[in-house]
């Protein structure tokens, strides 16, 4: 049960505080506003849940600690964005016509924000952390990888390649971040950061979802293969490619400090056999 109180009460304040941004969106201070205040009251609302459901401190939202993770994570994922775009422009299929609008990317501060708090809280925080209990890390990033990236298939333009292109560069990586961390803080930060580079500095699509112009005016053609086409950036080859690398490596940093769950049912019969030998 503590699965569905958890959901609920996080799916809750993503509900309404997508409303309250959406209708926002005309006013760039105020969705910046709006955007933070989902964002704070979604964590406050799950640390509460956790308490409540767990009876214990959700030591992955903790206060210590927390602006440092996010940062670190913003960087990482704003840097692996660049990378995707770099190479898009090399080829010739990213240009960049002059300046874009300042006040666009002030208010996708605040969308992005409210959008990377929750999904991260909800798909990592409860899904995850929870399935991979019982089922173990690897199992648990597949299955949750895939249920994010299917949840992207509601979007405009959107695909089965497109969900696929999710479930890896996003799903796979994110959970593979906090396993690495044991932090929500470093996923919202990646998450939030590759968002924000997305669309508050580039200006392309997200997801397939148009979003106001940030701070650069540039275009997309060429291959829907290399530049995910009216999906976005996300559906490329590069994303994916980007992504998946940058989750072997947290995979394998998780693995070097111990941090990697395995299923319940092996660590029963691994268990036994220890006892048995004895």
């Amino acid at each position: 049960m503590r699965l569905v109180w958890q959901l609920a009460a996080v799916a809750a304040v993503a509900f309404i505080g997508s409303l309250a941004v959406g209708a926002a969106q005309d006013n760039a201070v105020l969705t910046l506003l709006l955007g933070g205040a989902t964002a704070a009251l979604a964590v406050f609302v799950y640390r509460w849940v956790v308490r409540r459901t767990e009876r214990r401190e959700a030591t992955e939202v903790a206060r210590e600690g927390a602006a440092k993770a996010m940062g670190r994570g913003t960087l990482i994922g704003w840097a692996l964005f660049t990378v995707v775009v770099v190479n898009l422009a090399l080829l010739g299929d990213y240009e960049v016509d002059g300046l874009g609008s300042v006040s666009g990317a002030v208010g996708l501060i605040g969308f992005m924000a409210a959008a990377a708090v929750t999904e991260e809280l909800l798909f990592r925080g409860v899904l995850f952390r929870i399935v991979e209990e019982r089922l173990g890390t690897w199992l648990a990033l597949t299955l949750t990888g895939l249920l994010f990236g299917l949840s992207h298939l509601t979007n405009p333009h959107a695909s089965l390649w497109g969900a696929l292109a999710i479930a890896i560069e996003a799903g796979g990586m994110l959970a593979a971040a906090y396993a690495a961390t044991r932090s929500l803080w470093v996923p919202i930060g990646l998450h939030f950061g590759w968002n924000f580079a997305e669309s508050g500095i580039f200006s392309t699509g997200v997801s397939g979802n148009d979003t106001k112009q940030g701070l650069l005016d540039a275009s997309l053609s060429g291959s829907k293969l290399v530049t995910g086409g009216d999906f976005g950036p996300e559906g490329s080859v590069y994303a994916v490619l980007v992504g998946l690398l940058t989750m072997t490596a947290f995979l394998w940093l998780a693995r070097r400090r111990g941090q990697l769950v395995p299923r319940r049912g092996r660590v029963a019969r691994t268990q036994a056999t220890d006892t048995v030998s004895r």
